[in-house]
């Protein structure tokens, strides 16, 4: 029941990475956040699949996916972690941040990229793409939708091109959706 577009996934075996990441809120005064990406581990199931089904609500309420919650909980716990190439992003003991990625014979994926929705604006998401680009080779290939304006936005700004559109009939939610790749590395 993969949420995800591949089956095989890229093993890893990448070392803890750490940012530490102030900002300041209208409300509050300055806050240290300490980020760390480690490897999700099967014991990181349950807060995994949470990050995906409350950033799904909460960004993608026009696509409803054909799963219950507890078949997400079951596929994250037997298909997704299991495969590898899955990162978590850590403030303390809280799985905010998810990524997914996945090597095949020609190309490399990005399947999964979610962030807890309390946590969106802070970096992470950034943190998490960059971790991609450092360990996966080019061309670096993810499907998003179309309607999901933040995300195509967040993915040009790094870089990545549409190369293709979809009417969503290949996808299970069945939302038209886009293909972007990431064929050269920007230099800045």
């Amino acid at each position: 029941m993969p949420i995800n577009r591949r089956e095989r996934a890229h093993e890893t075996r990448e070392p803890v990475l750490q940012l530490i990441r102030t900002y300041r809120s209208p409300e509050r005064d300055a806050i240290t956040t300490e980020i760390i990406l480690r490897p999700a581990t099967s014991k990181d199931a349950p807060q995994v699949a949470e990050v995906l089904l409350l950033s799904r609500k909460a960004f993608l309420p026009y696509a409803c996916g054909p799963h219950t919650d507890a078949e997400v909980y079951q596929w994250v716990r037997e298909m997704l972690i299991p495969t590898g190439g899955v990162i978590v992003a850590c403030s303390g003991t809280a799985i905010v941040g998810v990524l997914a990625i996945e090597c095949t014979d020609e190309l490399s994926w990005l399947d999964q990229l979610y962030l807890a929705p309390s946590h969106v604006g802070q970096g992470i998401g950034a943190l998490l793409l960059d971790h991609a680009l450092q360990v996966l080779p080019l061309p670096i290939r993810l499907y998003t939708f179309q309607a999901n304006v933040r995300a195509r936005a967040f993915y040009e700004r790094h870089g990545f091109k549409a190369i293709a559109f979809t009417d969503g009939s290949e996808n299970m939610e069945q939302c038209p959706d886009v293909l972007y790749e990431l064929a050269l590395r920007s230099s800045c």
